[in-house]
């Protein structure tokens, strides 16, 4: 069972490690800003791959890797890394990580259409059915109904709502990229060539804007700094690398959906950790979202 769907099992497990990423980086991001955040954390989760690739394959560096992989992922790198990152991490400071992981929830279906168009995946009736009850019950938890106007309006900044699916877009693509040049490569090697691409694009944004005071003045926050590193060991190092692997052990559509649950579970967190509030519907549509993942596992 668990070797036949290894793949659905990885992608359950980035959910996990996506969650606690999302939620340190929303509170390190509000201290030390978006950008400083991006750059440091990344470079945290390098220095991690690179030891693991030291202990996996006897060097920091993944030297075998093929030419066509290192191209292919070092534009996944700057898609999902650069672009995706830069526009997900200030949604995190406008609107939280909450409704920012909510809109990621667009991720599947977008996924599932990149995926389709160039890399020629098919999903089977029943994978289209777990994906669309999954992205129902988290639609349910997403929206919110106004009694006043009998309609489904956004409760959040329309900017931060934005740059949230602008990132929806931008990983998306980037996960599709990865699966193409992964191949059979090992998946930390994948991840740690995506950072290092998506680590120059930070640095040169930082430049451009010279905003290399700001990193000092971030490094200087300790609290904000050690949060950074769990959301660094969750995210960069032991999230995207699992994410990696599960897009090469299932379609890029059914990785997309399942890991489009982290909405709900980051619904518990975030009323322990920020005191949100949670509704009836919220514990609904996290039900129907959990049913939608277990028919992908059939």
């Amino acid at each position: 069972m668990i070797q036949s769907h290894i793949g659905e099992f990885a992608a359950l497990l980035t959910v996990f490690c996506w969650t606690v990423s999302a939620l340190s980086f929303e509170y390190a991001g509000k201290k030390v800003g978006s950008l400083s955040l991006n750059l440091i954390r990344l470079v945290m989760g390098i220095g991690l791959l690179s030891v693991s690739l030291y202990i996996t394959q006897g060097s920091f560096i993944p030297v075998h890797t093929s030419r066509h992989t290192w191209m292919w992922l070092t534009i996944s790198g700057i898609v999902g890394y650069g672009l995706g990152d830069l526009l997900l991490f200030q949604a995190f400071v406008v609107v939280g990580a909450r409704i920012s992981m909510l809109m990621m929830a667009l991720s599947p279906p977008i996924t599932a259409l990149i995926g389709g168009t160039f890399l020629g995946e098919k999903l089977a009736p029943l994978d289209f059915l777990g994906m669309g009850i999954t992205i129902t019950g988290v639609s349910i938890v997403i929206f919110q109904h106004s009694s006043d106007t009998k309609s489904i309006k956004l409760a959040h900044p329309a900017m931060g709502i934005l740059m949230a699916f602008g990132a929806t877009v931008f990983q998306s693509a980037g996960l599709v990229i990865s699966k193409f040049g992964i191949s059979d490569g090992s998946a930390i090697s994948a991840a740690f060539i995506r950072g290092v691409a998506g680590t120059i694009v930070f640095f040169l944004i930082i430049v451009a804007f010279k905003k290399a005071g700001n990193i000092k003045m971030a490094l200087k926050n300790i609290k904000a700094m050690n949060i950074t590193f769990l959301g660094a060991f969750f995210g960069p190092f032991i999230g995207v690398t699992l994410s990696l692997f599960a897009v090469q052990h299932t379609a890029t559509g059914i990785a997309s959906t399942i890991m489009s649950i982290v909405p709900v579970f980051i619904i518990l967190p975030s009323v322990l950790i920020f005191k949100e509030k949670i509704t009836i519907k919220e514990v609904v549509g996290a039900i129907i979202a959990v049913s939608g993942v277990g028919i992908l596992f059939m």
